[in-house]
């Protein structure tokens, strides 16, 4: 079979197939999500669990191994990876492609309440459906505008409450990270002398605000047809509330408060770090995808939440925002040649 005779014998037959072809190119041109490369890693949900200061061995046995029992046998799990550094404990599950993802987060939360009991100083546990191994896809930096003499650093509440929330609410976003900023919290500065004069040692003063600080159910009261819940409310979050827990009684009706050894007052935690950018201090945010998430249509999403935050927010502190690094730059670029060499192929065959 000669197939340029026939060809040129059944022009209406060759011209169908041509239009036929431009027909399903322009249709997946339109329809097929943009992207530079496919997903080939499998959903993944991420466990983090902080324990601050606490040892690898210590994060091992008191928590990781904990979760582990738990989330045994879940469904659709094919994988699970675990990691214990100081101060923190970190469990990687893959699941099967395809999975509901919403749904495995729903189930991987209601195993995780069934864990017993965490070290007292360590944090609730966090979920994340980006693994570790994601790369960002957008950084942004935060610095302070002109007459502004607060610190960068204490404006890590504000990063955190404001910018954070709002990009975690974008579709196609799974995680939101925020380096530079410093946590405010309540301070309990206490004086050596004052101490020693009171013959009170720090691990006494420590045991002492643990034990005031809980919050518990003490009950319930019955009265007539109505039943009354009883809560004991001890929880100390004002600087008041922090003097005024007894340390000791003393004979004669005499009491040693917190405030007589030490001075309580709201403050910021100790930098670890510091991000500087063109010799100022800044701070970093950054968004990391879900898996399976289209990054052009991610990014859409995420420079309309930007330009919210800087008309609203960020004007209002008197913060300045510039993004640096942007994935879809290279995507656009690289997608833009194609269609080039597209029309240049197509011009020198026609």
């Amino acid at each position: 079979m000669d197939p340029i005779r026939l060809a040129i014998e059944r022009p209406v037959a060759v011209v169908a197939i041509v239009m036929m072809a431009v027909m399903f190119g322009v249709l997946a041109l339109t329809s097929i999500p943009i992207q530079l490369t496919p997903d080939v890693r499998k959903p993944v949900i991420e466990i983090r669990t902080i324990w601050p200061g606490a040892a690898p061995a210590e994060v091992e046995r008191e928590i990781v191994n904990e979760q582990e029992d738990v989330l045994k046998g879940l469904e659709g799990l094919e994988e699970i990876t675990s990691r214990a550094q100081t101060g923190r404990g970190t469990i990687n599950l893959e699941f099967a492609i395809g999975t509901n993802m919403d749904r495995a987060l729903l189930l991987v939360a209601n195993r995780l309440d069934r864990v017993s009991s965490y070290p007292d100083e360590a944090q609730e546990p966090t979920l994340d459906t980006s693994g570790s191994d994601d790369n960002p896809i957008a950084w942004m930096m935060l610095q302070r505008g002109p007459g502004v003499e607060k610190p960068m650093q204490e404006f890590g509440d504000f990063a955190n409450d404001v910018v954070k929330e709002r990009l975690e609410r974008v579709e196609g976003v799974a995680l939101v990270n925020v380096y530079g900023g410093v946590a405010r919290e309540l301070q309990v500065l206490v004086d050596p002398e004052r101490l020693a004069a009171y013959r009170i040692t720090i691990p006494e003063v420590v045991n002492t605000l643990r034990r005031e600080n809980v919050s518990l159910s003490a009950g319930d009261v019955d009265e007539g047809k109505r039943r009354y819940v009883v809560r004991a409310e001890g929880e100390l979050n004002t600087v008041e509330s922090v003097g005024s827990v007894v340390l000791r009684s003393q004979a004669g009706g005499g009491r040693v408060f917190v405030r007589d050894v030490a001075e309580v007052r709201f403050g910021h935690a100790d930098p670890s770090a510091q991000i500087r950018r063109k010799g100022a201090t800044s701070i970093a945010v950054n968004a990391v995808r879900e898996t399976g998430a289209n990054v052009i249509e991610t990014m859409e999403g995420i420079r309309e939440a930007l330009a919210e935050l800087v008309a609203g927010p960020l004007k209002q502190a008197n913060l300045t925002f510039d993004q640096v690094y942007d994935e879809t730059i290279y995507i656009d670029g690289a997608i833009d040649l194609v269609i080039q060499n597209i029309w240049v192929g197509g011009l020198l065959a026609a």
